[in-house]
């Protein structure tokens, strides 16, 4: 995104020395993310929001080759750079190979620690430090695939996943459950797009065991009576009380007990496949313990 910006290389290093620090790594197996077909993003995506992307991708990449600006402005908080078009694809790719090793059984659930972001993007447009919607592509394939019937996406992320909401309003073998701060970017979701959205909007300054009952009251019976097949989660961590992204009170505590929430009807719905993938997050020391909360939860250490 360029100099100073929070969506920022050093949030997937944090993750990292975090794992490294506390030897969550050990209890993990890694695998390397693909880059996504293109057919599998046309499944969330318009083809002339694919062909926009690809051509300033090649076209930056000649103009940076020329001696050109090395970034271009997508909206006044987006930027794009020579490389954002494979980062793009390998950040779907991800998220569509952690469903494929979900789904084969070979493991129970799977964290995506990706860059770019993707909850914000909606089937024609790029914003939000967002190009391509990793978890709606994920979902759209799983159903396509799998031939499943039910999936669930859970967002916990401080901003709506109005691209998400985009993309799934609607269809009847998709249910999205989010909590994000409201009136706050992008300034959407107080009114549902479809009969599938569960949106809970909260104001400025609540705090964790407030979203913790609100959690309780709204997404789990909604959740219980859906009962997915499989289970993506769009994991923002920039609700955190230190993350002045946004003003929610929230702690690597109550993503933990988030976490736990998931993975109880994933038990007892989902054969436990839950796939979740990174979204925000941006207060470096704050992101990489909740991430680490969240991952001991999902990996039972």
């Amino acid at each position: 995104m360029g100099p100073g910006h929070p969506e920022c290389p050093e949030r997937l290093d944090a993750i990292e020395d975090r794992l490294l620090v506390t030897g969550l790594d050990l209890a993990l197996e890694r695998y390397e993310a693909p880059p996504a077909a293109l057919a599998d993003i046309e499944l969330a995506h318009t083809r002339l929001h694919i062909a926009a992307l690809r051509g300033l991708h090649d076209w930056l990449l000649e103009d940076m080759e020329a001696g050109g600006p090395p970034y271009s402005q997508i909206d006044p908080d987006t930027a794009i750079n020579a490389y954002t078009w494979p980062a793009a694809l390998r950040a779907a790719g991800a998220a569509i190979a952690a469903t494929d090793a979900v789904m084969a059984g070979e493991i129970e659930n799977a964290f995506c620690a990706v860059r770019p972001p993707g909850h914000h993007a909606t089937r024609d447009k790029a914003m939000g430090f967002c190009f391509f919607n990793n978890v709606a592509i994920a979902a759209k394939y799983a159903l396509q695939r799998y031939n499943l019937q039910r999936v669930a996406v859970v967002d916990f992320d401080v901003h709506h996943g109005n691209g998400t909401e985009d993309i799934l309003a609607g269809d009847p073998r998709a249910l999205m459950v989010g909590i994000f701060q409201h009136p706050f970017y992008p300034y959407s979701g107080e009114h549902p797009a479809g009969p599938n959205m569960l949106n809970v909007p909260v104001p400025a300054y609540t705090r964790g065991m407030e979203i913790r009952e609100i959690i309780d009251v709204t997404w789990m019976p909604r959740l219980e009576e859906f009962k997915p097949e499989l289970i993506f989660v769009s994991a923002g961590f920039d609700a955190h009380r230190e993350d002045d992204m946004g003003q929610l009170g929230m702690t690597e505590q109550d993503y933990a007990w988030i976490t736990m929430r998931i993975k109880d009807v994933a038990r007892r719905f989902s054969n436990g496949r839950i796939v979740s993938c990174l979204e925000g997050g941006y207060a470096l020391s704050a992101l990489a313990r909740s991430v680490e909360a969240h991952l001991r939860v999902l990996a039972d250490v």
